[in-house]
């Protein structure tokens, strides 16, 4: 018998093709009655687990999730304290309302039977390669409203291949017992808004305090812009922004499917949306809406919002309550005084990154004002904050907090000219040569001062020194998790030309205060089931992150009130008669934000304060003046508090005690520049009688030491990637190189005292080898008998002229011949005894040249 089962004698004539094509037919007809009859038996298998479609009930919320503070005994906010929901004729919901639904969620919903395979495979496709929408990184989803609405009202949004094909079958069902109009009146009353509200007559009720039949086209496009993530979009939460570019996205694809008209959509898009005042009932709301994002992202929403869940999280309630009170009332004055209307806090502890307390605007529930922006989590530019990042990078390459930098106007655009006084050079580019906040310039300055006070022009200097890509490293490895487009940023970044957020830079600066360890940012203690089973638990991860040399040069740098009282005065908002207190003011161009950061060991603050619609503050509000007092009253506050006994955890206190900053190590080098001193002194030895550079033919008497003063940039004596190493060999190829050596050229030229003056370069030519006289004794012959007095002659000639001849005998002078014949009549000393001695005849040119020549004589009387 034949083993192949499909294989068949064919007619004669018939070919191996015809033959292999039947075979092919025949499976492929057998699979797909197989595949029928495994479909039928999957459907039976999971149909008979599932509700009957025609006893859809209402959506029932099982348990509440609840959200404490750190003692697990203050209720911050009750999730599911009360639901909303209004179930409203399908005839009653605008058609408007309907359309921005498809348009956003389900376009084909009238053309599909419950599945729309094109859906699931472009949601393949799309989560494969990472669709990007509205510069969001986001998950296409294939599910249809049939669908949505199952998952929603009847099963669970457990991502599993079992719970997709009940949802794919009770679909389908659904579809035959039900009419698409009302099936999607099921969803349109059922499907989660936010907020507690369900449908969309209690989503209208409660976003805009009116029923969905009055609904304007733009409301209608925002309320379904909610449903994909009701957390992370709600208008009570802190991405507003994002939420109207998606109602603006929703209001394009209606467009697009033909259900309004440009000029409509362009409309609604500027249509002014007053949203209904949040219900209270909720304490620190900037803080707990930043959990309910976290838990829906982690758990999911149906377990959020109905998993019955216990969160613990690392809220002070003390804290918090200060924080909201110095907050509310510092805007209140800041308002009156510097036009700010908003501000932020957070504060964190540094040893375990725990959150103790969040602000986000001064009122979450002024909506008029975008009260409900939490700014701690919004990205902003830093200002001068940004600066201790840079001078850690630079810290970490050698420079020391003694380096030389110099406060003078200086153009760090390599293609403008050094005096650049115009905006644009020769080719185009931004010149760029910023100022200091109160446009003074003070020469050279140590890195410690320029930090402490704040200086912008060196600080560039810093950062050029440091490298912005080094400095972006160390920023992000110390919590900055902004700053991820490198190209984009300049020599400005010092200045805090890059956003970042509040709580990253708290976070950062909490760094430093633990001694270069990074604690992950925690918001959460523990989260538990309905069940008490514990799901998360706080956990220290900590990780080390920077030398803790490095961080406690910054931290001594930070609290140093003497090096920054130039600026700020003795007694500043920055400063604290009882403790050490680090800490950095940082204002931004315009005047849109100010900010103060700062921390003890114990304990990491930040403050921001502007306008949530970024515009200016008056210029008196700059970084002290408006963010400092409040950061200041927040830290006395708390350790007013908080400094008592502990308690057992999970409490928080603060030591009663003064911490005191680790000290960094002393620092040592052979280098001016890395020491403190913007002058280099040379010492060159002079030959007196040429002025050139002595030699080892310059006679000792001639030689004179002088001190020649110089002054140059950093990069004259310093490679950048290398300040420890040998100096550079030609600093002109640096391109910083010209114009800050311009700049300090042109800062001499002003003093009164004599720098860079040329020392010799060439050897003195008059005292050589060359030029030695020479010397010969001609009378007496050497180790011969002489008496007591005798004659010396000798024969001497010199290229520069013989001066004289010196004799001595026994190295006692005994007499000089100026002129020729060179002979000496020679009466030896009498306390000298008979015996060998030394004659010696030294002969002088007229530039002091020497030679000299030597016989031995025996003396008798």
């Amino acid at each position: 018998m034949n083993s192949n089962l499909f294989y068949r004698p064919g007619k004669k004539g018939e070919g191996r093709l015809g033959h292999w094509l039947k075979s092919l037919f025949r499976l492929a007809v057998i699979l797909f009655f197989a595949g029928l009859v495994l479909g039928f038996l999957a459907f039976a298998y999971f149909a008979k687990d599932l509700p009957s479609p025609a006893n859809i009930s209402q959506r029932q919320i099982t348990e509440s999730t609840k959200i404490y503070d750190r003692t697990g005994k203050i209720l911050l906010y009750d999730i599911h304290g009360e639901e909303k929901r209004t179930i409203i004729p399908f005839d009653e919901i605008p058609q408007q309302m309907r359309q921005a639904t498809l348009a956003i969620e389900d376009s084909n919903f009238y053309n599909h039977f419950g599945l729309d395979f094109k859906g699931i495979l472009r949601s393949i496709l799309y989560n494969i390669i990472g669709k990007k929408i509205l510069g969001q990184q986001v998950s296409i989803g294939g599910s249809t409203l049939t669908q949505q609405f199952i998952k929603n009202a009847i099963l669970t949004s457990e991502k599993t291949y079992t719970r997709k094909i009940k949802e794919a079958i009770f679909a389908v069902e659904m579809e035959i017992k039900y009419s698409k109009d009302e099936i999607f009146g099921f969803y349109l009353n059922q499907v989660p808004y936010g907020s507690n509200a369900y449908g969309v007559e209690a989503a209208a009720q409660t976003f805009f305090n009116k029923n969905a039949k009055d609904l304007t086209l733009g409301e209608a496009a925002l309320l379904a812009s909610l449903t994909q993530a009701p957390s992370y979009y709600s208008p009570y939460g802190s991405h507003v922004d994002v939420l109207k570019a998606r109602q603006e996205y929703v209001l394009d694809r209606m467009q697009k499917l033909g259900y309004i008209s440009e000029e409509e959509s362009e409309a609604a898009k500027q249509e002014k949306l007053k949203f209904a005042p949040a219900k209270s009932g909720i304490k620190a709301p900037h803080f707990v809406m930043y959990i309910k994002e976290y838990l829906e992202a982690k758990y999911g929403r149906e377990a959020m919002e109905a998993g019955g869940l216990k969160v613990t999280t690392t809220l002070d309630w003390d804290l918090q309550k200060t924080a909201e009170e110095i907050i509310h009332n510092g805007a209140v004055s800041n308002w009156k005084n510097y036009k700010a209307r908003n501000a932020a806090l957070v504060a964190l502890d540094p040893k375990t990154g725990q959150i103790l307390a969040m602000v986000g605007s001064y009122d979450y529930f002024d909506l008029d004002n975008d009260g409900n922006v939490n700014v701690a989590l919004r990205d902003r530019q830093p200002g001068s904050s940004f600066k201790p990042f840079a001078y850690a990078t630079a810290f970490q390459k050698g420079y020391t907090p003694d380096t030389v930098l110099f406060d003078l106007k200086t153009e760090f655009n390599p293609n403008c000219p050094s005096s650049a006084a115009q905006e644009k050079d020769e080719y185009g580019l931004d010149c760029y040569h910023p100022g200091d906040y109160d446009d003074k310039l003070r020469g050279p300055v140590t890195a410690r001062q320029a930090l402490a006070q704040s200086l912008n022009i060196p600080s560039v200097q810093m950062l050029y020194l440091a490298g912005i890509p080094e400095t972006i490293k160390t920023a992000k490895a110390l919590g900055i998790t902004t700053l991820n487009d490198p190209e984009r940023y300049g020599l400005s970044l010092v200045l805090g030309g890059g956003e970042i957020k509040l709580l990253d830079e708290v976070a950062a600066y909490g760094v430093f205060a633990n001694d270069g360890v990074k604690n992950q940012t925690a918001p959460i203690l523990k989260v538990e089931d309905k069940d008490g089973q514990t799901l998360e638990e706080y956990k220290n991860e900590s990780d080390k992150v920077l030398e803790p040399q490095i961080a406690r040069l910054i931290s001594n740098i930070l609290s140093d009130n003497n090096s920054r009282a130039p600026v700020f005065g003795q007694n500043s908002a920055l400063y604290f008669a009882d403790r050490p207190v680090a800490a950095k003011t940082g204002t931004t161009q315009g005047y849109r934000d100010a900010w103060t950061l700062g921390y003890t060991p114990s304990l990491a603050v930040g403050v921001w304060v502007g306008n949530n619609n970024n515009s200016p503050m008056a210029r008196a509000g700059a970084g002290i003046a408006a963010a400092g007092p409040l950061w200041h009253d927040f830290i006395a506050q708390a350790y007013k508090i908080k400094s008592t006994d502990c308690g057992e955890e999970p409490a928080f206190c603060l030591s009663k005690g003064v911490e005191q900053f680790l000290q960094p190590d002393p620092i040592s080098t052979n280098k001016p520049m890395l020491y403190g001193s913007y002058i280099t002194n040379r010492t060159v030895k002079i030959d007196k009688t040429s002025g050139q550079l002595a030699t080892s033919q310059t006679p000792p008497e001639l030689i004179q030491e002088k001190v020649f003063q110089e002054v140059h940039c950093p990069l004259y004596y310093l490679q950048k990637d290398d300040p420890l190493g040998d100096s550079p060999s030609n600093p002109s190829d640096d391109p910083q190189f010209k114009n800050w050596e311009a700049a300090v050229l042109a800062w001499l030229g002003q003093q009164n005292q004599s720098y860079n003056q040329k020392a010799p370069s060439q050897n003195d030519q008059l005292h050589t080898k060359q030029n030695l006289p020479t010397v010969r004794f001609t009378s007496p012959k050497k180790n011969t008998a002489v008496p007591m007095s005798f004659r010396a002659e000798v024969e001497a000639v010199a290229p520069l002229g013989l001066q004289q001849i010196d004799f001595f005998l026994n190295d006692d002078f005994v007499g000089s011949v100026l002129s020729p014949p060179y002979r000496l009549d020679v009466i030896a000393p009498a306390g000298l005894a008979n015996g060998w001695a030394t004659l010696k005849a030294r002969a002088y040119d007229q530039v002091l040249n020497r030679q000299e020549d030597q016989i031995s004589v025996m003396l008798t009387r």
